[in-house]
């Protein structure tokens, strides 16, 4: 098995930035994607941003241009630099693993979570 020990979670004034980590232990061989998604009170979980074994990543819109993900991938870490953060970024903040073992297939593997609480 696989587990994700997510940090970085806190509280930080709108406009603020924050760092949030995960680092997966356990093997990763096959290609994968990492990332992040979170969930608000009352609303979907929604993908923040993920990133490739190859680097390829993606965001959502509502984060473009002020997050960045990226990896170390001796170290199996995903970072999520998040910076102008506002009150809608208020959330349990999901490191996300998706290991593929085909070409269509792959295992989903979940943190705990980690709060993130922006002030207005």
């Amino acid at each position: 098995q696989v587990q994700l020990v997510e940090s970085g979670g806190g509280l930080v004034q709108a406009g603020g930035s924050l760092r949030l980590s995960c680092a997966a232990s356990g093997s990763i061989f096959s290609f994968n994607f990492m990332g992040w998604y979170r969930q608000a009170p009352g609303k979907q979980r929604e993908l923040v941003a993920q990133i490739s074994s190859g680097g390829l990543t993606n965001y959502g819109d509502s984060v473009k241009g002020r997050f960045t993900i990226s990896r170390d991938n001796p170290k199996n870490t995903v970072y999520l630099q998040m910076n102008s953060l506002t009150p809608e970024d208020t959330a349990v903040y999901y490191c996300n693993l998706k290991k593929y073992y085909s070409s269509i297939s792959y295992n989903a593997y979940w943190g705990q979570g980690t709060q993130v609480t922006v002030s207005s």
